[in-house]
């Protein structure tokens, strides 16, 4: 089936929308009528979501971290389907990228650019359309968009972040929401398989399935099942090279005028971050100077971190064990993806929220042997724009025109990128300085190259402001992106190329700054670097330097939860 293309012509409004899902029922004659014919031929739908986890912490990505197996059934799942290689957010944080996968849409057009911001019923596009289609639907586990997931027939999910043990769930059968809870004893990982186990069970319909099991793993504060703690208990986990090597990373955007503002910019695993650093999350003592702290760090952050993935991992391979026992296995496409990537000590750095590919790039891997071919891979750039359209494609429902992105069906079922693929994903971060102390940006990936423009200030109040600045990496020569090229007399055309290209997407995903003039014109001040716009940013950074010193001088000691921004948000909503 084709997917639509992203002209802003054939965009319908989201009044359109509307009024076409309430004479649904007629127009798809393909409903009941088709129902049983293409409930025959049509895949029940498993959709697997967990919380951070970066392709790093899959086995069959191969990084550093294969080695301790932390995930055999999604290696599993890996060999018998497809895993992609290029697989992208465009805006790395949980409730954004959620957002994005329901609607299709970019977080401007959706309207859910940061964490506090809803998705309504009404745009909940994804679940609409596919109980359209015929689906029977169904949500369990983590939602983090604030209103009522009502588009799925049936849901189970947390309030807001959650807990890992004994979890509080509004389930839809229990009355009215938000009054609709029930409390569950048990990890929270385990009481999710077990509750999708159990929607699954109990099914008595004969349409097709589309279930979300959305983990709250693997979020931090980590908190693994008791069974896993002693697992890694003797073992030291790889390091990252770029852990303790800054090499040319970055730019005066993230580092500032002569690096002055490195121990500000982007939350640390050691003690180089004042504000937040896991040292200080966890509690370990800086003894033994700052690089055994860093380690100390690091290793019970990962150890952590992987516990609460091998949950995650055994628990998906509980409900594949059912729905093979049941008969249904070979017959479901499975998807297992995550809402965004994580940093595990690259760079110096915990969380997400950068372009920087640790956080960037999603785990994607797709199992359906009816028409994914067992083993393969793909570089293909996808984004999860891309999910929604491809969802709907297996469902045999059109991807509304409002969509962004595009089916990716037709790469799984023969291996090769279609005429006219993507040649690039457009990224954008919102939220500045919020929590993890990230600057705003957007930017641009391709498979080779990515752009990245700091701007440096907040959407809504400016409050500290980080200077503008341009960082551009050769990810062919430099995969851990240690060198930024931006400025090289040899990248000056790639550099020109990509801000055209950049300008051209956020022109076609009507991505502009307009409701932003403050943005705006920082962008028209620094687009081209200048004298005076290079003047400007070391202005910049000295002065944010003189706040961020004043702050720390005030905090006296790493604080463990967010001082900026996110304090208003955090109990209603945590990061």
């Amino acid at each position: 089936m084709k997917s639509t293309e992203w002209s802003s012509e054939s965009r319908l409004s989201r009044r359109a929308f509307l009024k076409s899902a309430s004479l649904a029922t007629a127009a798809l004659g393909i409903g009941m009528s088709a129902g049983a014919d293409n409930a025959a031929r049509r895949p029940d739908i498993l959709f697997i979501m967990s919380d951070d986890h970066c392709a790093n912490a899959i086995g069959a990505y191969g990084s550093r971290l294969a080695a301790l197996d932390p995930t055999p059934t999604l290696d599993s799942l890996a060999r018998e389907g497809m895993l992609f290689e290029n697989c992208f957010c465009v805006n790395s944080i949980c409730s954004p990228s959620r957002a994005t996968i329901l609607t299709g849409q970019h977080s401007q057009a959706n309207g859910v650019l940061v964490l506090e911001q809803p998705l309504p019923p009404e745009r909940q596009y994804l679940p609409t359309l596919m109980g359209q289609a015929g689906y029977e639907t169904a949500l369990i586990g983590k939602w983090h968009l604030r209103e009522e997931p009502a588009a799925f027939e049936y849901y189970k999910v947390l309030p807001g972040q959650g807990r890992y043990f004994d979890p509080i769930f509004h389930e839809s059968t229990r009355g009215a929401y938000p009054n609709n809870r029930i409390e569950e004893k048990g990890h929270s990982s385990d009481v999710m398989a077990d509750s999708a186990i159990a929607w699954l069970a109990g099914r008595t319909s004969e349409k097709p399935f589309f279930l979300c099991l959305h983990f709250k793993a693997a979020h931090g504060p980590w908190q693994n099942a008791p069974r896993y703690d002693s697992w890694l208990e003797d073992v030291e986990v790889p390091y990252p090279d770029n852990l303790f090597e800054t090499g040319g990373h970055g730019s005066i955007a993230t580092r500032g005028d002569g690096d002055e503002l490195a121990r500000y910019i982007g939350t640390s695993i050691g003690l180089r971050h004042p504000l937040r650093n896991m040292a200080g999350q966890l509690e370990i003592e800086a003894a033994g100077g700052e690089e055994s702290t860093l380690k100390a760090a690091y290793q019970l952050y990962l150890k952590r971190y992987l516990r609460c993935i091998r949950g995650i991992d055994d628990n998906v391979k509980r409900v594949l064990d059912y729905l093979r026992e049941s008969g249904r296995l070979d017959s479901t496409l499975i998807v297992y993806t995550s809402d965004q990537g994580m940093f595990l000590g690259e760079h110096d750095y915990f969380d997400k929220r950068w372009m920087y590919e640790e956080s960037m790039r999603m785990p994607l891997i797709v199992r359906y042997p009816r028409g994914v071919a067992a083993g393969a891979r793909s570089d293909a750039l996808i984004d999860n724009t891309d999910f929604a359209p491809t969802l709907l494609d297996f469902a045999e429902a059109e991807a509304p025109g409002f969509m962004h992105g595009r089916s990716f069906r037709p790469i799984l079922e023969s291996g090769e990128e279609p005429e006219g693929w993507r040649d690039a994903v457009y990224y954008r971060y919102w939220m500045h300085l919020d929590s993890h102390y990230n600057p705003a940006h957007f930017g641009v990936r391709t498979k080779r190259f990515k752009l990245i423009f700091f701007y440096g200030s907040g959407y809504k109040a400016e409050g500290v402001r980080t200077p503008p600045g341009w960082e551009l990496y050769d990810l062919e020569a430099d995969p851990f992106e240690m060198n930024n090229v931006y400025g090289r007399p040899e990248y000056a055309e790639i550099a020109e190329s990509l801000k055209r290209r950049m300008l051209e997407l956020r022109e076609q995903l009507n991505e502009t700054d307009a409701a932003y003039p403050r943005i705006q014109a920082i962008i028209d001040r620094h687009w081209t670097t200048t004298p005076e716009s290079v003047a400007e940013a070391v202005e910049i950074s000295h002065a944010a330097k003189r706040q961020f010193d004043q702050e720390a001088e005030a905090a006296g000691s790493p604080r463990k939860s967010a001082p900026r921004g996110q304090s208003a948000n955090s109990a209603a909503n945590p990061e």
